[in-house]
């Protein structure tokens, strides 16, 4: 193996997801002589942006875009808008799905050079404590840095009786890579992944079965919520089963799949589908990494760090989903940010794990920031609660989809919003909104006095603010 002299850097990241790449932009903007490894960087504007941008979260959001457009083309004479001969290409699909990836790749390439951070093609890992040897074609690199920074992210989970083929059994990388639609589909886990993809192909046409161990859809919402994407799926026609465990897959002599499991009530249960989609969680990508050899303290293969995203070691730090974290883009980000400017010696402050807006791009949307009223009231809060539904604002009757509601979540003593809950059109987009207010401790009477817009669907955050104590004008 053939090796090239070493170079010397202020910090060196390994992965350039959304949090390592925002980190070394930050770094490098802070002074800091900066590089990136990543070993998908070997072909020029493909190959950063990490799982987020190549096989997450914009690829998702794309095709979920086409399914939207779909559904709402179908619909659309209830506008007033007649339409013939409505069919889904999804080849197009496809190209534009991949379309919008390697924009956002050649957009994170373009940052690197702006911000003079150097992109070392190749898999990383580490050499020690301030060395990390780069491995690309079987040519080595070494580089010298005064910090390592690990931002190299998870992967999808398998079940222990159930491995993703990529053929007719899937996990999320499979299906961000996928060439046609299926027929008919079973999804295994109903967090935002699996509510989303069975939302998504719900849409396309597909039979769609969603099937969830724990007793609810999105079991980390608030309970209502989940609730309410239930009751919202099984209108649709999506297939729900909560509190169902899946045992075996088969294949049937047709080439189908057949799908075996058994309720908590013991009830056995069985669904023949083109294909399985496994959603059930992700793992961090930490193997061969050298954390051991370097003294990198772990836990389940996760790097444990502290609030600054510091390990053990002193000038290794990690971020993002190979931590044990919140399995999300921005939250990765908002710890790169952390991370590069503790480096630095800039002032900066940990995140708050509890202002973290959740959001799920399923129809209809969810999105969450704070406490459920559950958790509000097992932290011993004397907790209120006002809730507003769409179907009662004029703008949200202009809407594809007009379900849903806000909930808000505060506590008595001093009136300060806890949580704000979301179900309902463009949910993802109104929790920013709910987030500013959790970020400057603001109170459902400052939401009140805060004048919102006639027609628009954030009223719904000044009536639910206003139904907390019972005061709003059109519930």
């Amino acid at each position: 193996m053939s090796s090239t002299p070493s170079a010397s850097y202020d910090v060196v990241v390994i992965g350039s997801g959304p949090g390592g790449y925002v980190a070394a932009i930050r770094a490098a903007q802070l002074g800091q002589k900066t590089a990136i490894v990543e070993r998908d960087a070997k072909t020029p504007g493909v190959g950063l942006g990490g799982t987020c941008l190549h096989r997450g979260c914009i690829p998702t959001k794309a095709m979920l875009k086409s399914a939207t457009l779909f559904d709402e083309v179908r619909h659309s004479a209830d506008f007033g808008v007649k339409t013939s001969g409505v069919e889904l290409d999804f080849d197009a699909v496809r190209k534009f799905r991949d379309k919008v990836v390697v924009k956002g790749a050649r957009g994170v390439e373009y940052l690197m050079k702006k911000n003079k951070v150097e992109v070392v093609p190749g898999f990383g890992r580490l050499d020690g404590t301030n060395r990390v040897v780069v491995t690309n074609d079987g040519a080595e690199k070494v580089l010298e840095a005064k910090n390592v920074l690990l931002a190299t992210g998870s992967a999808p989970r398998d079940l222990p009786f159930l491995k993703a083929d990529g053929v007719k059994i899937l996990n999320s990388d499979h299906v961000l890579k996928s060439t046609h639609a299926p027929k008919s589909v079973l999804v295994i886990g109903s967090g935002a992944v699996g509510s989303e993809f069975a939302s998504c192909y719900h849409r396309y046409g597909a039979k769609t079965v969603l099937v969830e161990v724990l007793p609810r859809l999105l079991p980390v919402e608030d309970e209502e919520v989940s609730k309410e994407v239930e009751k919202s799926f099984r209108k649709r026609g999506i297939e729900c089963w909560t509190g169902t465990a899946v045992e075996a897959v088969a294949e049937n002599p047709d080439g189908t799949l057949k799908v075996a499991a058994k309720t908590s009530g013991g009830e056995s249960k069985s669904w023949d589908v083109e294909w399985v989609i496994l959603a059930v969680g992700r793992r961090p990508v930490t193997e061969g990494l050298g954390l051991e050899a370097a003294g990198v303290a772990t836990e389940r293969g996760y790097v444990k760090v502290d609030a600054f995203q510091r390990t053990n070691v002193p000038g290794i730090w990690a971020i993002g989903d190979c931590t044990p974290t919140i399995w999300l883009a921005h939250v990765a980000s908002a710890e790169g940010i952390v991370a590069a400017e503790t480096i630095a010696g800039h002032p900066t402050v940990p995140i708050n794990r509890d202002q973290v807006p959740g959001c799920t791009y399923c129809d209809p949307e969810v999105a969450s920031i704070g406490l459920s009223e559950a958790k509000a009231k097992e932290r011993g809060y004397d907790v209120k609660v006002g809730r507003f539904g769409f179907q009662v604002l004029a703008k949200s009757a202009m809407e594809h989809t007009n379900e849903g509601f806000v909930k808000i979540v505060s506590e008595k003593r001093y009136d300060e919003i806890l949580g704000v809950h979301i179900v309902g059109p463009h949910a993802t987009e109104l929790i920013g909104q709910a987030a500013a207010f959790l970020r400057c401790e603001a109170t459902t009477e400052e939401m009140v006095r805060t004048i919102h817009a006639h027609p628009t669907l954030s009223e719904a955050l000044h009536e639910a603010a206003e139904a907390v104590d019972g005061h709003n004008i059109h519930g």
